[in-house]
């Protein structure tokens, strides 16, 4: 078992993958903090735990990866948390996005596709006394019986945007998902202003693995 150690050497790795998030152009201090504050190695596997601190993202099994730094914090900021917010994540992954959300005081509620992640990220959370409301299944459908959402962030790259997530999404809220083919995306960035019209922003140059599921892309 990976023993949590954070050492001296480790909070240096990460105050300098900070300033370089920053010379990449990310502004929210709070996102910066939270990514200064989480120990990025503590989700990776021993072969490649030398790499955690690098502005990249790594394999963590069943064809999926922990995403890139720069990708973590670009989303986080766009999705403008605010202490308290209800956040939907589609994608658990290895768990680091849903516990930067967390740090940033985030009511996390996060779905997985894949049945060896959900478990193997369920189990490492509580070794790490982190809370989040974990599910297993299709997060293209969302989570309807936790609706609405302040927040939602998906963290795979979807060929169109779920209308099941714009419809769990509060007025005034904000959905961040990349959509494009299965090897790049832009990342899109949704605000509900009413029950009927939303405003679509889009940011160019994203890679994530395909989103599975009825509205995404087949396994």
């Amino acid at each position: 078992m990976l023993k949590l150690e954070d050492t001296y050497l480790h909070k240096g790795k990460r105050k300098a993958l900070v300033s370089e998030l920053r010379i990449k152009g990310i502004q929210n201090e709070a996102v910066l903090e939270a990514i200064n504050t989480l120990p990025r190695h503590f989700f990776f596997d021993t072969a490649l735990i030398s790499h955690a601190y690098e502005d990249k993202a790594f394999p963590i099994g069943e064809g999926q990866t922990i995403s890139q730094p720069y990708t973590v914090a670009f989303q986080s900021s766009l999705l403008a948390v605010s202490p308290g917010d209800k956040i939907l994540e589609i994608g658990t992954g290895s768990g680091y996005q849903a516990c930067i959300l967390h740090l940033l005081g985030a009511k996390v509620i996060s779905i997985e596709y894949q049945k060896k992640l959900f478990d193997h990220t369920s189990r490492f959370l509580k070794r790490l006394g982190i809370q989040l409301q974990l599910f297993y299944g299709d997060g293209t459908g969302g989570v309807p019986t936790l609706a609405p959402y302040d927040k939602i962030i998906v963290t795979a790259g979807a060929p169109v945007v779920p209308d099941a997530l714009i419809q769990q999404l509060k007025i005034g809220g904000i959905l961040v998902i990349p959509v494009g083919d299965r090897t790049k995306q832009a990342m899109v960035k949704i605000t509900k202003k009413s029950a009927t019209e939303i405003l679509r922003e889009e940011f160019e140059g994203f890679a994530f693995v395909p989103l599975l599921g009825k509205d995404g892309w087949n396994a």
